[in-house]
């Protein structure tokens, strides 16, 4: 019987099971080594590993939690979790292999689905990103584009022009800004183009132009881009757990959600922001609230 099962290793995850396993809890971590973040080449914006890649940030993590007995990391995926009548967990590998436990911390992140634009997947991660906090600062100054086809582009546009003042606006066919935001954008230099986009082209990652379906073109290095957000895995579903409006997992000051003995931390709880250093945070908390829970059912 372990202590919790882990599902998800990235900083979530892996802040959980270095507090519990300083805790002295016998847990066991489960990941499928599928991070959204795989395809950017750093990492940035977490004390002390400014600049560092995701997978060097993962396994200077991995090697902290070597030093502790209790802690186990297993690269597989958890496919399904059923509660038992007794309370506790079972956890099921995509190999069948069952694993029960007294807690469950879910924190295996979200899932993004990029537009369906033709050449975008080939420039994501390396001159087109999804959070100007995370990625703004190294292409600052540059003639940037932001796409996106919800009405959260007026805010992404405010907040990206913090970085550049040369910026295009592209809402890809879709009518997602009111007359007087596109007026406001345009009174600050900005240009704003609401035709659906056919390509964008460039080479090897790096950007050259945004093209429309009209036949026009505008040159721009880099940006970003918006995208849709789903979890991961659907096991927060299928164990019941509320979700807020944005679709997180509800969750309390120590990362309870609304299913007795489910924590959950990062990506799938908080949706936005989405930083690695908020996710380890989001991790450490779960791991508290999971500790306590098992200290106040023992004591």
């Amino acid at each position: 019987m372990l202590d919790c099962v882990i599902i998800g290793g990235g900083p979530a995850g892996l802040s959980a099971a270095l507090v519990l396993g300083r805790s002295r809890r016998h847990v066991t971590l489960f990941d499928n080594n599928q991070a959204r973040n795989k395809v950017t080449h750093e990492s940035h914006g977490f004390l002390t590993r400014d600049g560092v890649t995701p997978s060097e940030l993962r396994a200077i993590a991995r090697r902290d939690l070597e030093k502790y007995p209790s802690v186990q990391v297993k690269d597989v995926a958890i496919a399904q979790v059923s509660k038992q009548l007794d309370g506790t967990f079972l956890a099921f590998t995509e190999q069948g292999e069952a694993f029960r436990a007294r807690k469950i911390i879910l924190a295996a992140g979200l899932k993004e689905l990029l537009p369906d634009i033709p050449g975008l997947r080939e420039h994501y991660g390396k001159s087109l990103f999804s959070c100007p906090y995370c990625d703004g600062w190294e292409i600052r100054d540059q003639p940037l584009v932001v796409i996106l086809d919800d009405p959260h582009v007026y805010h992404m546009a405010m907040t990206t022009s913090n970085w550049s003042k040369n910026l295009a606006i592209c809402t890809n066919g879709a009518n997602v800004l009111t007359p007087e935001q596109a007026d406001k954008l345009r009174s600050k230099g900005f240009q704003v183009f609401f035709q659906r986009i056919s390509g964008i082209r460039g080479q090897g990652g790096q950007m050259r132009s945004i093209v429309f379906e009209d036949g026009s073109e505008i040159a721009r290095s880099a940006g970003f881009v918006g995208s849709k957000l789903k979890h991961a895995t659907p096991i927060a579903e299928s164990l019941g757990c509320g979700l807020n409006e944005k679709g997180g997992i509800i969750v309390d000051d120590l990362g309870k959600s609304s299913v007795e003995g489910v924590f959950a931390a990062g990506d799938n709880a908080v949706i936005m922001p989405s930083q690695l250093i908020i996710a380890a945070a989001g991790g450490s908390r779960a791991a508290m609230g999971v500790n306590m829970a098992l200290t106040l059912e023992d004591f």
